[in-house]
């Protein structure tokens, strides 16, 4: 018996047709890829002084802590919690 090697009515083999469809869709994908980033973002990744005022401030409270030296004000705390949550 003698096996010939056709592959259907168009004599194509259909997982070579396959293969290069996927071939072709890597290609365009890769073209086609573009990243930007608008004026306003860089901006934002700009240092700003906001987290090293931050940090200061956190830096005098742990100094505060560690010496013993700082006062809890319940009232204020208290109030502060509330509008908070009624917000």
């Amino acid at each position: 018996m003698k096996i010939n090697h056709t592959f259907g009515a168009s004599g194509v083999n259909p997982y070579n047709r396959q293969a290069n469809k996927i071939d072709q869709t890597k290609q365009a994908v890769k073209a086609s890829d573009k990243v930007e980033i608008s004026s306003t973002a860089k901006e934002l990744q700009q240092t700003s002084q906001i987290p090293a005022q931050r940090q200061a401030k956190v830096e005098e409270l742990k100094l505060q802590v560690q010496n013993g030296t700082y006062k809890l004000n319940a009232q204020e705390t208290a109030k502060s919690i509330l509008n908070h949550f009624k917000k």
